[in-house]
């Protein structure tokens, strides 16, 4: 393997304009075995980029879906884009449903809006 498939992809947490890191908080509010696959997760994306389903698809217009099945056995799903040669984490939930809900897809590109202002 070339060092380029190693290099690692900077990633960064949205914040908002007082500092609030929204998607840092619902990862701590997990227990650690959840965070813990998140995490992994992430950072196969962080050091394995490009990579494609199933860990990973597109939602269009930019965004990232990170797919986790959670030791819980629940479904967790990370929503991210990419900026400034950076992974930016937009936004996390559970999956409770088979599409991704309309409402987070709105939040996660309103915080991707702010992001690459």
């Amino acid at each position: 393997m070339s060092k380029e498939q190693n290099k690692e992809m900077p990633v960064r947490f949205y914040r908002t304009e007082a500092g609030r890191a929204p998607v840092l908080e619902w990862l701590r509010g997990l227990d650690k075995d959840d965070r813990h696959a998140i995490g992994l997760d992430l950072m196969r994306v962080q050091f394995g980029w490009p990579i494609g389903r199933p860990l990973v698809g597109s939602l269009k217009d930019g965004l990232w879906e990170v797919r986790s099945s959670l030791p819980s056995q629940r479904i967790a799903r990370i929503i991210l884009c990419f900026h400034d040669q950076m992974l930016v984490v937009l936004h996390g939930f559970i999956k409770k449903t088979q599409r991704t809900p309309a409402d987070d897809l709105s939040l996660a590109k309103r915080r991707m809006k702010e992001v690459t202002k």
